[in-house]
């Protein structure tokens, strides 16, 4: 995958499990979507539940963060 094929998405962590995070763009949970862990990469700021998602821009596209 090349690197232009990815994106970084400013998000609110709403739940987690072991294979998948609930994100919304929004910090709304209403609108929040399921991403499976393994299209991302997570980096967690000061706060746990603000993070930085980086994932395949196909991804993004699908899951409407984009």
């Amino acid at each position: 995958m090349a690197k232009s094929d990815l994106v970084d998405i400013a998000a609110c962590r709403h739940a987690e499990t072991q294979k998948a995070i609930l994100i919304s763009d929004d910090g709304e949970r209403a609108n929040a979507v399921w991403v499976p862990k393994e299209h991302c990469e997570i980096e967690t700021d000061n706060h746990k539940n603000f993070i930085t998602v980086t994932m395949p821009e196909w991804l993004a596209l699908e899951k409407g963060l984009i």
